[in-house]
Parts: structure tokens; C-alpha cells; sequence
């Protein structure tokens, strides 16, 4: 790359600027980890039938995993506004790949706990938090779209990785697609890692979006609230519950699509197919709301991405037509996928960038926890009813619960927020 020339003293972007490369990797470091994630749900039924698990027992790996994502997310986020994504993102990927790789030799249930409910969990707890961070930092201007374009990288994950993983299975058997899975993950994970910077300064830039006159005062990553000022304003406290709605619903139905479906009498392979398309859409929604989000703000889409998603899951309750199930699965997808990139943007919205890596921990903490209960809540739920309608109008209910809270929130004063 051609060094960074200099205009009255201030830094003018090369013709290629590295905040687009920092994007493209961290696209592709989402969509290993997001994707390993996702094909949990491929593995699932696999792994129960041999061992005679329950669906809630399964789940609670899932669970496990979370809650440790989300307790170690909010350090990594501190982490990463001090040091940066390098050496967090390799640490996290050597720690993802080792977990799913592990996954080949399981024997009892203790294992899965420990190998995907800890160490995968403490792998996944940097991956998000540090590369959405990061990325808010490389962009003012199209912020939400650069986000929205990372962030596709989660759905890319189950349109690639669930029919792959499929794929391993029927043609080797589910261990050793365990083994393959985790082997890629720390391969390609890892040494992509090394190419991540904290922020433009880092390569004597300034963030896109900053207008180059000598007028005006270079950008500052260190203006807005701090996490305890954050921690005393009610918007606080309202996006709390509004993620763990989101998490709830997004990691139960990824968890749990394919034994619905098959419970249908479908195929796993159409029924991995059926998680594909929801990754699919949620790749097509993180793109365009995220898109949106420059123009009309964060508010306004996460409201909308309940609203599809509300819609969607309603559908399934009196329905389990293959085709209905396609279509609810893609508008659910689409609307996943506009609200969390949604996740990170509003918290640089209300909160400025001083703390937006411990701040996003915080809350991604509160999106995991939902996560983590809700595959597990999921399961209990059909192993005592013996099908998913009830847990449809749970998640449904949560859903216009989302969009009802998010319908209130308006934004800090800057009075509030230090500078």
C-alpha cells in the first residue's frame, strides 16, 4: 500500500483505504465464527440420537456457551479499547477452532459441556464485540453500512457452513466433520488475524468520514459516556431487555429449525437447507437496513427488524407447510439480521465512542444471556409438549415486546455524555 501523504499537516486516505480491508476480514472472521455457531443445530440431532440426549440436555451446551460468551465479551471489549483486535481475534480463533475440534472425540456429556459450553463460548466472547468495535472505529460515514456488511458475514455463515457441515456428515460422519470445521477455524482465522488494526491512527489515517480541511479538529475516539455514566441513563436500561429479546429468538430458532423441520417428516438435508435460507436473509438484511441505518438511524430499523420478525414466527404457530416455513424463515432471517447489526451503531449513537467497546460488551453480554437461555428454554418446552407452537408464540411475544421498548428509546443529551 503507497504510504499516506500529508495536506497541511493532516492525513489524506490513500487510494485504497484500510478501514475496507479491516471490513473484509473481519466479514470473513464473523462468518467462520457465526457459521460454527450456526451448524450447532446440524450437529444436534446426530449427537442426541447416538447418546440418547434430550433436546434440553443438548441445548444446554448451547446455553453454557453463551453465558460464557457474554461474561468474557465484556472484558474483551475492555481489552480491545486499550489493545486492539490483533491479538484478541487470534486468541479467540485459536480458542474457537480448538473447542469444535475437540468436539470430534466427545464420549459423555461433561465433554460437550466443557468443550463448546467453555472453551468455544470463551472463543465466541471476543469475535463479536472486538470486530464490531473495531470497525465503528474505522468509520463515522457509513458507519451502519459497513457494520450491516460484517455483520452479513453471521448469516453467510449459516448459508455456507450448515449445508457444508450437512454435507461432512453424510459423507464422513459427525466427528469428523467436527475435526474439519475446527481445523479451518484456526487456520484461516488466525492468520487473518494479523492484518486487524485498533484504529485508523494506527496507519496515520482518520476515520472515512471525516472531512480533510486543516479547520477542522482532528476525531477523537475518546468522547461520549463512560460505561458507569451509561450505566445512569434510563436508555441504558431499556436496550438491556430489547437485546436479550433478540438473542432469545435468534439463537433458539438457529438452535432448534432443523429438528422442527425434520420433525415435519422433511429431510435434514432440506431442513439444513431451511437454515441456509435464514442465513441467507439475514445476510440481505444486514446489508440493506444496515444501509438504512446511515439515513434513518438505528431506532427506526431494530423497530422494523422486530416487526418482520414477529410477523414471521406468528406464521409458524397453526403452520408447518414446507413453503410457509421457507418464507417465515427468510423474513425471520432478514429481520435478525437488521437488528443486530443495529447492536453496536446504537450504542455509538447514544454513547459516543469513549467506552464503545466495554459498553458493547456490557450489552452484548445482556444479547447472550438471551442466547443462552433461549435454545434451553426451547427444548424444555418441546420435551414437555412435544412440539415447538408454544415456544412460536414465545418468541413472538418477545418480539412485540422488542419493538414495543424500542418504540420509547430516544436519544442521550449530550449534556449527559462527557467529552
Amino acid at each position: 500500500m503507497k504510504e499516506t501523504k500529508t495536506v497541511r499537516g493532516i492525513p489524506k486516505r490513500p487510494l485504497l483505504f484500510y478501514g475496507y480491508i479491516i471490513v473484509a476480514i473481519a466479514t470473513i472472521i464473523m462468518m467462520l465464527g457465526s457459521g460454527t455457531r450456526a451448524s450447532f443445530g446440524v450437529f444436534f440431532m446426530p449427537m442426541a440420537t447416538e447418546f440418547g440426549w434430550t433436546r434440553a440436555l443438548t441445548s444446554g451446551a448451547i446455553t453454557l456457551s453463551m453465558i460464557t460468551q457474554g461474561i468474557w465479551g465484556i472484558f474483551m471489549g475492555r481489552l480491545n479499547d486499550k489493545f486492539g483486535p490483533r491479538l484478541l481475534i487470534t486468541l479467540c480463533c485459536f480458542l474457537s477452532g480448538m473447542g469444535i475440534l475437540l468436539m470430534s472425540n466427545i464420549n459423555s456429556v461433561w465433554q460437550i459441556y466443557v468443550f463448546y459450553g467453555v472453551i468455544v463460548g470463551l472463543g465466541m466472547g471476543g469475535v463479536f464485540v472486538v470486530l464490531l468495535s473495531t470497525v465503528s472505529r474505522w468509520f463515522i460515514k457509513r458507519r451502519g453500512a459497513m457494520t450491516g456488511i460484517v455483520l452479513s458475514g453471521v448469516g453467510l455463515g449459516s448459508l455456507i457452513t450448515s449445508p457444508a457441515a450437512n454435507w461432512l456428515i453424510l459423507v464422513f460422519d459427525w466427528r469428523s466433520a467436527y475435526a474439519i470445521v475446527g481445523g479451518a477455524v484456526i487456520v484461516i482465522g488466525i492468520i487473518l488475524a494479523q492484518f486487524l488494526r485498533r484504529d485508523p491512527s494506527k496507519k496515520g489515517l482518520q476515520p472515512h468520514g471525516y472531512r480533510e480541511t486543516a479547520s477542522q479538529t482532528p476525531p477523537t475516539n475518546n468522547t461520549g459516556a463512560s460505561l458507569p455514566e451509561a450505566l445512569r441513563t434510563w436508555q441504558f436500561w431499556i436496550t438491556v431487555p430489547i437485546f436479550i429479546s433478540l438473542g432469545y429468538c435468534l439463537f433458539a430458532i438457529t438452535v432448534h429449525i432443523v429438528p422442527f423441520v425434520t420433525d415435519t417428516g422433511i429431510s435434514t438435508t432440506a431442513a439444513a437447507n431451511v437454515l441456509a435460507l435464514c442465513g441467507g436473509a439475514q445476510v440481505i438484511g444486514g446489508l440493506v437496513l444496515g444501509k438504512f441505518i446511515d439515513n434513518f438511524g438505528s431506532r427506526r430499523i431494530l423497530a422494523f427488524s422486530f416487526l418482520l420478525m414477529a410477523i414471521s414466527i406468528a406464521a409458524l404457530v397453526p403452520y408447518t407447510d414446507f413453503w410457509i416455513i421457507c418464507t417465515a424463515a427468510f423474513f425471520f432471517g432478514a429481520g435478525i439480521g437488521g437488528g443486530v447489526v443495529t447492536e453496536s451503531t446504537i450504542i455509538a449513537e447514544m454513547f459516543g465512542m469513549k467506552s464503545h467497546g466495554l459498553i458493547l460488551g456490557v450489552i452484548s453480554f445482556a444479547f447472550t444471556i438471551g442466547g443462552a437461555i433461549g435454545p434451553l428454554i426451547t427444548g424444555y418446552i418441546f420435551d414437555v409438549s412435544g412440539n415447538y407452537q408454544t415456544a412460536f408464540l414465545v418468541f413472538t411475544i418477545l418480539s412485540i415486546a422488542g419493538l414495543a421498548l424500542t418504540a420509547t428509546l430516544r436519544p442521550v443529551k449530550k449534556s449527559r455524555l462527557s467529552t
